[in-house]
Formats: structure tokens, sequence, C-alpha cells
């Protein structure tokens, strides 16, 4: 039986390539010289598609429009913003993400980034690299302390709930926001703003896409206050990104840790030159096991497809109802 033909539309980890080369006929749009060509020659045989945020191409409505015979997107990572669910959905195409596999990495890097951040690691850190422990003495004390700190959490999800196990650990008392409440022993506030008034550290651990755009607005900044922290692990368009500079700038809150950026790879140079600014090159997943365990839930994904099976983690705007 012939394999089905799969679009590639950017470089993945070996493990995927090569899996997916052995259940699929693969097009790989990242290699075409043309790739409107390369669309427009395979556009009718497409079945599925392997994507990611990280290949900087848009799954949309038209592209979906462009492949007829499209039913699977198998997306690497568990936000898949870069996909378009909804007109997946309306044309009975199933897209599938990596949730659970990476959700304890993320959480131990969210409190990685927390306690960077609030004690100021990576700072002082450079203050013995350069020499200045030995010859002008100590690094200052820090205005930041976990110890009289409490957390909001803005998302609560599998990622949020692994992220409050982890602060409940260290003392911490926690609240929370999401669109509906669910089921833990945490503070429920119902908007951004209302959360950030009660809390002086502000986790944010949403879904990229529309709805979540700028959450963090000037207002949820100013709330936070003097004393506030911001860490954002989510993507970085939740963040309105100029109104967060221009805060770390005026000192309307203590500091920020970052995993995601708006632009990222690229980061506004504004960002790199601020002392209470922990910057990390969206690392939140990024180990060998983690990403191995994502690569493969990938593969299983569009393999099952390939067999004609159901797919192992489908999105809930795209339900499996079948081949």
């Amino acid at each position: 039986m012939a394999r089905p033909a799969l679009l590639m539309t950017g470089p993945m980890m070996p493990l995927i390539e090569e899996q997916l080369d052995r259940a699929f006929e693969v097009h790989r749009l990242h290699q075409a010289k043309d790739r409107e060509a390369l669309i427009a020659g395979v556009a009718g045989i497409i079945e599925a598609v392997c994507t990611g945020g990280h290949t900087g191409v848009k799954v949309d409505g038209a592209l979906m429009a462009r492949l007829p015979r499209l039913r699977i997107v198998g997306n690497f990572g568990v936000g898949y913003d870069s996909v378009d669910a909804a007109a997946a959905a309306a044309r009975g195409i199933v897209v599938t993400n990596t949730p659970d596999v990476l959700t304890e990495e993320v959480a131990d890097t969210t409190l990685g980034l927390l306690l960077m951040t609030v004690r100021e690691l990576p700072q002082s850190e450079q203050w013995l690299r350069a020499g200045r422990w030995a010859k002008e003495g100590d690094y200052r004390l820090t205005a930041g302390s976990l110890r009289d700190r409490s957390i909001g959490i803005l998302g609560m999800g599998r990622i949020g709930q692994a992220i409050a196990r982890r602060c409940e650990a260290f003392g911490l008392p926690i609240s929370y926001c999401t669109r509906r409440q669910v089921d833990v022993p945490y503070t429920y506030y119902p908007s951004p703003v209302e959360l950030a008034k009660a809390v002086d550290t502000l986790i944010v651990i949403t879904p990229g896409g529309g709805g979540t755009r700028n959450i963090i607005d000037a207002a949820v900044l100013a709330a936070l206050g003097p004393r506030g922290v911001l860490i954002n692990i989510a993507r970085g368009t939740c963040v309105d990104e100029a109104a967060l500079i221009e805060a770390l700038e005026k000192c309307t809150i203590l500091a920020a840790g970052l995993d995601v950026y708006c632009g990222e790879p690229d980061v506004d140079p504004r960002l790199l030159k601020l002392d209470n600014a922990v910057l990390l090159p969206h690392v939140g997943s990024a180990s060998i096991p983690t990403r191995n365990k994502m690569g493969q839930l990938v593969v299983d994904n569009l393999a099952a497809y390939a067999a004609r099976k159901p797919p192992v983690t489908p999105v809930p705007e795209t339900p499996f109802k079948g081949w």
C-alpha cells in the first residue's frame, strides 16, 4: 500500500523525521527553493501535516483550503496557536499536540526562573565572574525573597497545577485566574487585574493565540505594583511587551523573568539592557529526555493516522470522529 503524503513545515528532530519517513511520503517545505511551487505541486495528495510553532509557518484556514485531502495536523508542542483549530474543525481535520510529557519539565523551569528572578541569581553570578566579589566585596542584598511572597497563576491547566504544587512545597500562598474555575484548593479571581491586585508574584502559563494576546497589559502590571514580579513561561504574545519594558524601566514593578518573547528569537534590545529582567531563550521544555518524549508523541499521533487508528492526543477543538 502506498504511503500517505505528509507536508513537514520545518525541520524536526531526527527522531521525528526518521520515523515519519518510514510511515509517510514526506515533502519538506523548508528544503524547497520555491515553497509556493512545492505546495502547488503536492496540494492534491497531502493527507497529513507535521508542524510546530518553531517553524514559523501558520497552518491556517488558507493553507488547509489548498490541501483538500488533509485529515490530520500533528503539532510539536503543547501550545498549538500556530494552527487554526477552528478552521480545522470546520473541515473535519484532527489537530494533535503533545500534552503531559512536558508538564513537569516546564514546571521545574518555571520555579528555577522564579528563583533566579527574585534572588537575582544570574546577576550575582556575573558579579563573581567579573571579579567584583574579590575587588568590591559581597553582592548587594536582594530586595526580593520568596519568604514573604504570594503567588498568582494565570492559567490553571496541567502545567499551572504542576507549578502550583511546587509553590506549595515552598510554603507560598497561591491564587489563580482562568476562564472557568477548576477544582483546586486555591483562591480564585475572575480577572487578571483582580489577581494581580491580590498577589505580588504573577506567573503566566496560559495558551497563546488571539484570546490571550496582551492579556498582561499596563493595567495588570500597575495592579501588580512596585514589589511585583512577573514570570512568563507561556507565550510572548500573552504580555504587552512595550508596557512591560516601560514598567521595568520605571520600576513600577520590581522584576520580570521571561522565557518567551513577542518576536523570538529576536528579543527587543531594550530588554537586554535591563538589570531587573532575567531572560531565557525559550528553554521551558528543552531537555533531551522531554523533547524526545514530545517528538515520539508527534510521531505516534501521525502514525496512528497512517495505520487508520485513533490519534493519541487530539486537541479538544477537533475531537476524533473517525477517518
